[in-house]
């Protein structure tokens, strides 16, 4: 696990991002743990949430040429991304849309530069795929084309009993783009392994990995 995973687990943690307990996903399924990013609401959690979605995008070598948040959390995360990697050298154009077309203006749904070229999304999980596939919708639409997804947490399970992959795998098979992730589960595991303290919580989560995850990465 490199130093910026290790970071961010941490401020994850800080920030009751990451939280351990007992949690009912969308799916119906009991989870020991949850991952909510809008806890991330202060200046400095938002600086340090860049810096990571940066370092992320540099380790994964994916080329782009513009950074596209989705609405509504991929908005500031994008926005923290773009900041984070300018101040890395990598200067590139931002552009996020809207739920709703503006009627007054400059109108339409897209704010901030041309959707051109090769486009990166960012945004916080991967849960069914249903944004993500409505965000490819409207990069096409554009003429342009997805370069990959970043994502904080990839929680490495399946989408469904019905399928061995995760949304993760099937986005990633569907599309033909990588989907990089900041940590998976499988960090935050490995962090708490080096934690005595949270055996118990160490224990619970090897259990759902065990019951609902994927084999292999996604």
């Amino acid at each position: 696990m490199q130093q910026y995973q290790r970071d961010f687990i941490q401020l994850a943690l800080d920030h009751q991002v990451l939280c351990f307990g007992e949690f009912t996903l969308k799916s119906g399924r009991r989870s020991p743990y949850f991952f909510n990013a809008g806890r991330f609401h202060s200046g400095a959690a938002l600086a340090a949430l860049g810096h990571a979605y940066a370092e992320a995008i540099l380790a994964s070598g994916v080329e782009f040429d513009v950074i596209f948040g989705p609405a509504y959390k991929g908005i500031p995360l994008g926005a923290v991304t773009a900041v984070a990697l300018a101040q890395k050298g990598v200067d590139k154009p931002f552009c996020y849309n809207r739920k709703e077309a503006k009627d007054h203006g400059e109108g339409g749904t897209l704010v901030g530069a041309p959707l051109e070229g090769k486009i990166l999304i960012i945004d916080d999980v991967i849960t069914a795929g249903t944004a993500v596939r409505e965000v490819m919708d409207i990069i096409r639409v554009q003429g342009a084309e997805p370069a990959g997804v970043v994502i904080g947490l990839n929680r490495q399970e399946r989408a469904g009993e019905e399928t061995e992959l995760s949304a993760i795998q099937q986005v990633e098979s569907e599309y033909s783009v990588p989907v990089v992730s900041i940590v998976e589960l499988d960090d935050i595991i490995s962090y708490l392994e080096e934690a005595p303290q949270e055996g118990d919580t160490l224990k619970k989560i090897v259990e759902y990995r065990q019951r609902y995850g994927v084999s292999a990465r996604g």
